[in-house]
């Protein structure tokens, strides 16, 4: 059996306890959203077009209980409710932000492939659903 070379990770190592925070759906799109400052549920459906309203109210009661983000209820009629993020939260930001940084460069390499396999005076048509 082949050994790895690498230092074995311990089991509650650093990058898996971040990854826990980060790793489910939709969940580095609700803390990039609310980076932005406070916002409520229908805002954040607004702002996130693809997920449902299930699975983002699963989300946020998640982010909640892990403390990555604030839930604020106003005594209105009928109650307001506003979601940030707490501390932890925007300790985040920066590491989403990489992350995106990344992505960007990704795309726009991944473009400039297929822009260069495209048959001569012809542009490449290459989009995914995505794509701005």
């Amino acid at each position: 059996m082949r050994k790895s070379r690498a230092e074995r990770l311990p089991p509650t190592c650093e990058v898996g306890e971040c990854m826990g925070l980060l790793g489910g759906a939709w969940t580095p799109n609700v803390i990039w959203h609310l980076s932005g400052g406070p916002r409520r549920f229908g805002e954040l459906r607004i702002d996130m077009p693809g997920i449902s309203a299930k699975m983002l109210s699963a989300r946020l009661k998640d982010l909640e209980e892990k403390g990555v983000i604030r839930r604020t209820v106003a005594a209105t009629s009928p109650p307001s409710v506003e979601y940030a993020l707490s501390d932890l939260g925007r300790e985040l930001v920066p590491a989403i932000t990489a992350i995106a940084a990344v992505g960007a460069r990704l795309k726009a390499r991944r473009l400039a492939v297929a822009a260069a396999d495209a048959p001569t005076g012809q542009e490449a048509t290459v989009q995914h659903k995505d794509e701005d």
